[in-house]
């Protein structure tokens, strides 16, 4: 069995939402305060347990996003590192969300968001496995190169229908004074490798709490036409790196719909601490119909931990 991709039964029902109250932390921020941040998780569920690809970064200055691990954990919970990407295996500046996917073959495929270095452009290359501990970035390819007016990252991977779905965060570059705002486009493969653009699937709303910017973090198909998708969204470039989540849904996944609230639920959802930063957030379904929440969570003193739900 293997969760976090396509139809499952609990998409059909009401989306969950995080309770960070009742979260735990599975990673451990790499050092005190703000700027130092365990996130960024990209989760899937076997039989044996749960895989976790996520990021590891420092302030601006020591390091930023220096290294994406990949971890296991047979409980979900208490997760051991089996491999690690350093910046210094890349060409590249710093290290954003990573994206862990089982291919249909049984293989992995880890996607990895590199900024390229001294400019404010990301890109996303991809390397291929026969076991999440075996990832080699040696031999890579180039899936998302963006160009001189947009940089792309943090890709949202689905298999549904006989195709590859694709949801990005996408940068403005024309103004290095903007591109700290984000959309997120969609975009198909017939093979996760060579996609084709089809649209922009969510933006901000003028005057609304995701108005500078909405980032898709995971995306649930139902089994029949519709598709419910959390996201991060900020109001200001100020509240960068502090997003919040949101819940929007759709019909077509290049077109999706925010929402305000959710079974009487105001979003969005945030820490209670610090500049309230709840982001990242990833899901995957588990036997007996029970779900697992991963996402990125702002602590007492600034840091960001890495924390998960059972619910």
């Amino acid at each position: 069995m293997l969760s976090g991709e396509g139809t499952t039964d609990a998409a059909k029902a009401v989306p969950v939402l995080p309770r960070p109250a009742e979260a735990v932390v599975a990673v451990a921020p790499p050092g005190a305060g703000a700027g130092h941040w365990a996130g960024a998780p990209s989760a899937v569920a076997t039989d044996d347990g749960i895989f976790l690809a996520y990021r590891l970064r420092r302030p601006v200055g020591q390091g930023r996003g220096y290294a994406v691990v990949v971890a296991f954990a047979a409980d979900g919970v208490r997760f051991e590192a089996i491999a690690s990407i350093g910046v210094d295996e890349m060409d590249t500046e710093s290290l954003e969300r990573p994206g862990l996917v089982r291919l249909p073959d049984g293989r992995w495929r880890l996607y990895l968001s590199c900024a390229t270095t001294g400019t404010k452009h990301w890109r996303v290359e991809a390397t291929e496995a026969a076991h999440p501990a075996e990832f080699d970035v040696g031999g890579r390819d180039m899936v998302l190169p963006g160009d001189e007016m947009k940089g792309v990252k943090d890709p949202v991977i689905r298999q549904h229908g006989g195709r590859w779905h694709l949801w990005a965060s996408v940068h403005p570059l024309a103004d290095p004074a903007e591109a700290d705002q984000m959309t997120t486009e969609y975009a198909t493969s017939p093979d996760g490798l060579a996609w084709t653009w089809q649209g922009t699937a969510l933006s901000g709303r003028p005057g609304a709490w995701d108005s500078r910017g909405t980032r898709v973090t995971a995306v649930r198909f139902s089994p029949g036409a519709g598709l419910t998708a959390y996201y991060d969204g900020r109001a200001s470039a100020a509240e960068n790196y502090e997003e919040r989540t949101g819940i929007a849904y759709g019909t077509d996944p290049a077109s999706l719909l925010a929402r305000e609230a959710v079974s009487g639920a105001q979003l969005p959802a945030s820490s209670p601490y610090h500049g309230g930063g709840l982001r990242y957030m990833d899901i995957v379904d588990l036997p007996g119909g029970r779900a697992r929440l991963f996402y990125e969570l702002t602590q007492p003193d600034g840091s960001h931990a890495l924390v998960t739900e059972l619910r």
